[in-house]
């Protein structure tokens, strides 16, 4: 269902066709699963592409908790319960076959952090690139992020 969604070329003159899902399964790690569940369950904020809401929605986003002398960074517990699974697979599987994901996770662990605190970096590092490649309406290259990584 997912390959009927992708674009012909055989388009009207002058209307403009909808990229996202193309641009979504050519993301390391987006699997069938969590290209539906990212496109059914955050429509909106996709198609607004605000990286900020689909923080939020998907629970990558940390939430800093302050008192009189103590400052705790935790894990946002208010998110889509849908979305929130479908991050951690997209980043558990991302971390295994994408290399710049997987140096991302091994220096967080090296640091210290918990595997599921390193999947939510990476996961955030996933969503932030989605939403750029949504506003530039290009497909991931995997060539140009090894590129822009050794400059």
């Amino acid at each position: 269902m997912t390959a009927r969604l992708i674009p012909t070329e055989e388009a009207e003159p002058g209307q403009t066709k909808q990229h996202d899902v193309e641009i979504f399964a050519s993301l390391p790690g987006v699997g069938r699963i969590v290209l539906a569940t990212l496109l059914a369950e955050a429509f909106a904020a996709l198609q607004r592409r605000d990286y900020a809401t689909l923080r939020s929605l998907t629970g990558v986003a940390p939430v800093t908790k302050r008192s009189g002398r103590s400052c705790i960074v935790v894990r946002k517990q208010a998110c889509h319960d849908r979305l929130a699974n479908a991050m951690y697979h997209w980043a558990r599987v991302s971390i295994q076959h994408d290399l710049s994901s997987r140096l991302k996770y091994a220096a967080l662990r090296s640091r210290g952090h918990s595997h599921g605190r390193a999947l939510r970096s990476v996961a955030d590092r996933l969503l932030n690139v989605a939403c750029a490649l949504l506003k530039a309406g290009t497909t991931f290259n995997p060539s140009l992020a090894t590129q822009k990584t050794s400059c």
